[in-house]
């Protein structure tokens, strides 16, 4: 059951009533154990064989946190001993489902031997749900977390707004709101600031970063060869559905919980508008950077030791931060792309150097473009197809158009022609537009939590909510068939 579908809306609302009139009308622990139902009906939709992973993972996790918290009366190196073993299961787990025929491959390529490969189907959200309980475990040995109530817990990890794909979220972070009586109540302006939220993520997936899909797909799976423009508008075709389409679920996810009274951490504060790669990781996908600073990056040593110390372990961060996002070399180099960039940025920092804002920000911006590229890229010569197009090595082509102002760069091999003739753009015009738009959308307009912030209940509001929550259906219905979310993938 995906965010952006008539299905969701439809239980979306069942699960609104029935859980209030539970908090309401009778003990809230009946309201506690119809959401866990509704979270675990809600990710079963997919594939009701992984239902008994989860299960197993959240039963296993939940009592290994038990043993492992400092007033569990069992020493602290034998808590240790527990909570290293309760993370290794947890990865093994994640080894085996998300990386077992990646490992495979790479032995057969080096050894030419011929292991078999078993194909083995991705379980949702496993990712996600892991890394959430590996920062239980690491929580309650710390003393930062615990939970003796199981079936708290089971909805701690399945909430169904965040299960699939985030935010990530602490136990002290959400847990607390639902021992809270006061959000046994039905609050108007949760529901409106909820609808308000996930009506703009709605419009961010449905409109925008599905209208961008048919191009980035014709573009790296489809087209063997690119010039320097389609390259280019390929590439940030990439980098603006992504961000719409992972921000429009963060949203989604957001307002689905608010509507709930439940508060979700924001995932997504304007990325692209960052000045310098270490603002762009503060302000991506909030709460994995978090997960990895404190979970790898400072265990580590983070920045308290030299200089190389601390570019190891910034690099180490992020091939495991790739590695997380896909088993491929493709996911590990982009890793370790923003890993160097990292390096690079606090050497200059540390230099006391420093460029104009738009400087940094035109910088910044290429970047993460260019490396959006190898994160996107099935293979590595669908990224190095993209590559060459956008150095220009595989020739350049403009709008005829142009060919009568500038004639002299006909004897340069510039070509003048058909801008799209590699790649399926069914109206050129409304393609560029469209990225021109994102351009627009991303930097000159505010986003979604600023907009919050001056949220007012007026007739504006109401209009705009409205119409882009109109304009999404529409898209929806226009579409035949519900678009799974690209981190979904993950």
């Amino acid at each position: 059951m995906l965010f952006n579908s008539f299905s969701y809306l439809f239980f979306l609302l069942v699960v609104y009533f029935i859980y209030f009139y539970f908090n309401n009308f009778t003990k809230s622990k009946f309201a506690k154990i119809f959401l866990i139902g509704a979270s675990l009906f809600f990710y079963s939709w997919w594939n009701p064989k992984y239902l008994p992973l989860i299960l197993i993972s959240i039963t296993f996790n939940y009592l290994i946190g038990r043993k492992i918290v400092p007033d569990c009366f069992i020493s602290k190196s034998n808590r240790k001993i527990i909570l290293i073993i309760g993370i290794s299961l947890n990865l093994l787990i994640l080894l085996y489902f998300k990386y077992l025929d990646f490992f495979i491959l790479n032995i057969n390529f080096l050894s030419g031997s011929q292991l078999q490969i078993y194909k083995i189907a991705l379980p949702l959200a496993i990712s996600f749900f892991t890394f959430q309980q590996i920062a239980f475990l690491i929580d309650c040995f710390l003393g930062k977390s615990k939970e003796y109530d199981f079936l708290n817990y089971v909805l701690f990890i399945s909430f169904f707004p965040q299960l699939i794909a985030g935010p990530i979220v602490h136990h002290k972070q959400i847990m607390p709101q639902f021992k809270n009586t006061k959000k046994n109540n039905i609050k108007y302006k949760n529901i409106a600031t909820g609808i308000f939220i996930f009506s703009i993520g709605l419009f961010k997936k449905v409109v925008i970063a599905d209208s961008l899909s048919p191009i980035v797909k014709s573009g790296f799976d489809v087209a063997s060869n690119l010039s320097f423009v389609e390259s280019w508008l390929t590439s940030f075709a990439y980098t603006f559905q992504l961000y719409f389409d992972f921000s429009g679920y963060a949203d989604m996810a957001i307002g689905s919980a608010l509507i709930l009274n439940i508060k979700l951490p924001i995932n997504f504060n304007s990325p692209y508008k960052s000045n310098n790669l270490q603002d762009f990781w503060r302000s991506w996908h909030m709460t994995l950077g978090r997960f990895l600073k404190d979970y790898i990056y400072i265990p580590l040593g983070g920045n308290k030791s030299s200089n190389i110390r601390t570019s190891i372990n910034l690099l180490i961060t992020f091939l495991l931060g790739g590695f997380w996002h896909g088993a491929g070399w493709t996911f590990i180099f982009w890793g370790l792309l923003h890993g160097l960039g990292l390096i690079i940025y606090g050497f200059w920092r540390k230099a006391n150097l420093y460029l104009p804002k738009f400087i940094g920000w035109f910088i910044t911006f290429n970047f993460i473009n260019i490396t959006w590229v190898f994160f996107r890229a099935n293979q590595w010569n669908d990224a190095i197809k993209i590559i060459r197009g956008m150095t220009g090595i595989n020739g350049f082509c403009f709008p005829r158009i142009f060919e009568r102002f500038v004639p002299f760069l006909v004897k340069e091999n510039i070509e003048f022609g058909d801008l799209f003739k590699n790649i399926e753009v069914s109206n050129q015009l409304n393609f560029i537009g469209l990225i021109i738009i994102c351009f627009v959308l991303t930097f000159f307009f505010q986003n979604t939590n600023q907009m919050v912030s001056s949220l007012k209940p007026n007739w504006f509001y109401l209009f705009f909510t409205l119409t882009i929550s109109l304009i999404s259906i529409s898209f929806l219905g226009l579409q035949g068939s519900d678009s799974e979310f690209l981190y979904f993938n993950f």
